[in-house]
């Protein structure tokens, strides 16, 4: 089966701008969601279209090269391809449209709660490491 148009995804023109493009996956997204269509697999398919849609036509080099050689220019091993993606990586890389509450935050699917209502957030969200390193030390 062949992949359909990236600007016909989301309803954009080839002109279009980011903002315009970023609007357009929004809605899509918010029309598709998996827990605004529970079950449902053809809108979980149509989510993840838009989504491989927006990864490209948002990055201005990808948008470039999807311009210049198509679908073909992400396939093969250099390409990286979509593949396998997950719900979890999608949201990742939206954030900046749902805000930094996270994209299942926004939807209601992300945080856990302690005794007391307190939100804690996702698991390990707030785990930081420092690792100071003293050249004499190694040397010894």
């Amino acid at each position: 089966m062949s992949k359909r148009d990236y600007y016909e995804i989301l309803g954009v023109g080839k002109s279009s701008s980011a903002d315009e493009i970023k609007k357009a996956y929004r809605k899509t997204a918010m029309q598709f969601h998996p827990d605004r269509n529970p079950g449902d697999k053809a809108a979980e398919e149509k989510f993840k279209e838009a989504a491989e849609a927006y990864e490209v036509l948002s990055d201005a080099d990808k948008r470039a090269k999807y311009d210049r050689f198509g679908h073909q220019a992400f396939q093969g091993a250099a390409g990286g391809g979509f593949h396998n993606t997950n719900a979890e990586d999608i949201f990742s890389h939206f954030g900046d449209i749902f805000g930094n509450a996270g994209f299942g935050d926004f939807f209601g699917g992300g945080g856990q709660r302690q005794r007391g209502g307190k939100q804690t957030g996702q698991r390990g969200s707030n785990l930081r490491i420092k690792i100071k390193l003293n050249y004499a030390d190694i040397a010894k």
